[in-house]
């Protein structure tokens, strides 16, 4: 059971626009649901989500344990890069969801994984996430790392942590970049607004850094490498999408309409290196483009 001590720094701001706002990993209609239950409390009395705020005001969150979920392993096939005792690398495709959550309890990589490798596998990230050292998007394709012991997955998150792991994306982007390298440098976190995305002008940033490099251009689109130094949620899109160059195909960062048919973004986690848990050696795992962002290349180069 996780629990907040907070102090409102401001008049007459709603109760659950604060909390949002200050505990960014928690939707707004989850707030809702903590004060219905009277797990949220100003000065010591439960209140109502439309509770004004004065300042100095002591709020405590009290956010209960999740109910476990049993969460099935499920026969789905794998695309496996490289796998031994200790770590499996797959390359995901478009529409699948890495982990089970609200209104994705099956058909995700996870179970997936389960059924792959049944009692091996890291037990760090609890029951929705055994073995998840990392995550990509759903509509996002690619290298992916699962860990099958705990002292694997500590080793490897700890690389993580301290940026030693190489990510390196393709991408399509719309425009023509001005500049064959560059640097994104801009904090990210939960929009101020809009829940479902992340933006660079959060109330409660990150540091997040993107390094590009163009491949090839097509006028109106250019196909680039994005290398990560930091991992943060949607961080290429968002990045991309605010120096003027959404991907291509992105639905909530980019464009409404886009000229070719495709399932969101085209973004693919093409190159993943990491050193190894046991052997200590680094190791480099590339996975080949999808069928669809070769078709698209094919066009835009025809």
């Amino acid at each position: 059971m996780d629990k907040y001590q907070l102090i409102s720094d401001c008049d007459k701001d709603r109760i659950d626009k604060f909390l949002s706002r200050e505990l960014s990993d928690l939707s707004r209609s989850y707030i809702q649901k903590l004060l219905k239950e009277q797990n949220i409390l100003v000065n010591g009395k439960a209140v109502k989500a439309n509770y004004k705020l004065s300042a100095g005001d002591s709020v405590e969150v009290e956010i209960p344990d999740p109910e476990p979920l049993d969460i099935l392993p499920e026969d789905i096939p794998l695309d496996i890069l490289y796998e031994d005792d200790d770590i499996l690398v797959v390359n995901k495709p478009k529409g699948m969801v890495v982990h089970p959550a609200p209104g994705h309890y099956t058909h995700t990589l996870v179970n997936a994984v389960m059924f792959h490798c049944g009692k091996d596998l890291s037990g760090i990230n609890g029951v929705l996430r055994p073995g998840i050292v990392h995550r990509i998007d759903m509509d996002t394709t690619g290298s992916l790392l699962i860990c099958k012991n705990d002292v694997a997955h500590q080793i490897l998150a700890e690389q993580l942590k301290d940026h030693s792991i190489t990510r390196r994306y393709h991408a399509v982007v719309t425009g023509n970049l001005k500049s064959d390298t560059g640097t994104v440098n801009a904090a990210i976190g939960r929009h101020p607004t809009d829940r479902k995305k992340m933006s660079t002008k959060s109330n409660s940033p990150r540091p997040a850094v993107t390094h590009y490099k163009v491949l090839e251009r097509f006028g109106d689109y250019t196909y680039i490498e994005c290398e990560l130094e930091t991992g943060r949620t949607h961080q290429i899109r968002v990045h991309m999408a605010s120096i003027g160059h959404p991907i291509l195909g992105d639905k909530i960062y980019g464009p409404a309409k886009c000229p070719f048919k495709l399932e969101g973004q085209t973004l693919h986690a093409k190159i993943l290196g990491i050193t190894h848990p046991s052997t200590g050696k680094y190791m480099e795992f590339d996975a080949p483009l999808p069928e669809y962002f070769i078709k698209l290349l094919s066009t835009l180069r025809k």
